[in-house]
């Protein structure tokens, strides 16, 4: 199995399109790169591990609070990635972080037929 990380921050209904793609995918762990409000207001059905981030703070240092969160929790070559939700910064901070550890990107996203790589 893969993880899934997924960035759960801004966005209308994209937090629909991440609660559907954690539902309809098979996954060995899942990471949910948010903010406070979305820690506070996400409903966490499938106990995934939420990484909270400070998107005031500069691309680096939110690029760092993602590694040092996400070092030797991974598993496999490679991890699934959902970008649908979140600012251009925040997509940045988490490819890069996801790089700098040394992993593969599958893009992956919700569809009718249920999960798709892109």
């Amino acid at each position: 199995m893969v993880c899934l990380v997924a960035s759960l921050s801004t966005g209308k209904g994209t937090w629909i399109h991440v609660s559907k793609l954690i539902q309809e995918g098979t996954w060995d762990k899942i990471f949910l790169i948010t903010n406070a409000f979305g820690k506070e207001n996400f409903s966490n059905t499938k106990n995934a591990e939420m990484v909270i981030i400070d998107d005031n703070k500069n691309l680096e240092e939110i690029r760092d609070e993602i590694k040092k969160n996400l070092q030797g929790k991974l598993n496999d070559t490679e991890v699934a990635v959902n970008l649908i939700s979140g600012s251009g910064k925040e997509h940045m901070a988490i490819i890069s972080a996801i790089l700098q550890l040394g992993y593969g990107v599958r893009l992956v996203a919700s569809s009718d037929s249920g999960v798709k790589e892109i």
